[in-house]
C-alpha cells in the first residue's frame, strides 16, 4: 500500500462556538497554518453540511472535514447531492465523515436502526458509488437506490471516512471507505490498535486515512494546559470510551478511579497529570508538538486539535504555536 497524504495537523471547530465567530475561526485557522478544519454535527447543535459550506466559502485553501454525518439521519441520495454540490464548488478541499452517531442521540431522533453496522456498510457503498457515477448496488436491508444516478458528480472525489470505534465497525471502515475518524482521546496505543483492525479486511491499494481527535491546550506552564483540558476528559471513564482506554498501561487504574468518583466532573478533576499528558494534547508548545508526532508515528494522517475554554479564538492562537 501507499501513503495517502503527508502528516497533517487540523483543528476542530467547536460545536458551540458563537455563530458570529464562525467565519473568523475558519479564516484564522487557515491564516495560522492549520491544514484542516473539522466541523462536528452533534444532536441539538448545528448541521455538518451547513457548517462545512460556510467554512469552505470563508477560506481559500484549507481542507474542511465533516465529522460526522450519521447514516440514519439522511437519505443517501440526498446526502450525495449535498456532498457533490460542496465538492464541485470547492474541489479537493472536502473530506466527508459518516458514522453511526451516538446511540442515545439517534434513538431520541428516531433514527437508530436494529443493525447499525449493516446500515453503515450499505450506506457507505451506495454513497461512494453515487459520487463516482457507478451503478449503485442492488437494494439491501436498509438502502435501496438501484437505478439512481446523479446528474452532476464531483470533479474530484472527496474522501469518505467512517467515524467509528467498535472492532467490527473499524474493520468495515477499512473494507468500504477511505479511512477512519477516531474520536478523542486518541492516544498512540489506541491508534495502533484501531489501525490494525481497519487494515484487517482492507483490499484498496492505498493506505487508509486516519484522522484523530484530541482535546488540546497549549501554555507555557504545562499544569495550566492540563487544567484547561480536564473538563474535556471528564467523560472518558464512561462505558463508551473503554476501547479508547484499553490499550493504555493505566487502564485498570483509570477504571478504578472512575469507580471511586461520584460524577464525571469529579473524575476529570482527579485525573493525574501523567494521565492527562497521555489522554490529551496539552502542555508547552514543544511537549504538544512531540505528542502530535507520536500520533503521526502511530499511523495518524491528520491529528485534529479540539480547543477548550471560553475564548476559543484565543485558544486557537495558542494551539497554532505548535506549528511554529
Amino acid at each position: 500500500m501507499t501513503s495517502p497524504s503527508p502528516r497533517r495537523v487540523g483543528v476542530m471547530l467547536p460545536r458551540d462556538l458563537p455563530l458570529d465567530e464562525l467565519t473568523e475561526f475558519a479564516r484564522r485557522s487557515e491564516r495560522l497554518g492549520f491544514d484542516e478544519v473539522w466541523v462536528v454535527e452533534d444532536l441539538g447543535f448545528r448541521g455538518g453540511i451547513a457548517q462545512a459550506a460556510v467554512v469552505l466559502a470563508a477560506t481559500s485553501e484549507i481542507t474542511v472535514g465533516i465529522g460526522i454525518l450519521p447514516a440514519g439521519a439522511r437519505n443517501v441520495v440526498f446526502a450525495a447531492m449535498e456532498i457533490t454540490t460542496l465538492a464541485r464548488l470547492f474541489p479537493g478541499r472536502l473530506t466527508v465523515g459518516i458514522g453511526h452517531g451516538m446511540p442515545d442521540w439517534m434513538a431520541q431522533a428516531g433514527a437508530w436502526p436494529k443493525s447499525p453496522l449493516t446500515l453503515l456498510k450499505e450506506y457507505t457503498v451506495a454513497l461512494r458509488a453515487l459520487l463516482r457515477g457507478d451503478d449503485p448496488p442492488a437494494g439491501g436491508r436498509y438502502v435501496d437506490v438501484s437505478g439512481v444516478r446523479l446528474e452532476e458528480r464531483p470533479t474530484e472525489l472527496p474522501p469518505v471516512v467512517l467515524g467509528v470505534r467498535g472492532p467490527r465497525s473499524l474493520a468495515a471502515a477499512g473494507a468500504v471507505s477511505d479511512g477512519v475518524v477516531l474520536a478523542e482521546p486518541s492516544a498512540p496505543g489506541y491508534i495502533v490498535d484501531s489501525l490494525r483492525r481497519v487494515t484487517a479486511e482492507r483490499t484498496a491499494q492505498t493506505d487508509p486515512l486516519v484522522i484523530t481527535y484530541d482535546v488540546a491546550a497549549v501554555a507555557d506552564d504545562p499544569s495550566v494546559a492540563f487544567d484547561r483540558v480536564r473538563p474535556g476528559l471528564a467523560w472518558i471513564g464512561e462505558p463508551d470510551w473503554r476501547v479508547h482506554i484499553a490499550p493504555l498501561d493505566f487502564a485498570d487504574e483509570l477504571a478504578a478511579l472512575r469507580a471511586e468518583c461520584t460524577s464525571p466532573a469529579e473524575f476529570g478533576t482527579r485525573l493525574p497529570d501523567a494521565w492527562v499528558a497521555e489522554l490529551a494534547l496539552a502542555g508547552t508548545p514543544g511537549q504538544v508538538r512531540t505528542r502530535i508526532a507520536s500520533r503521526h508515528e502511530a499511523g495518524a494522517t491528520t491529528v485534529v486539535l479540539a480547543p477548550v475554554g471560553a475564548d476559543r479564538l484565543g485558544a486557537l492562537d495558542d494551539l497554532a504555536r505548535v506549528l511554529r
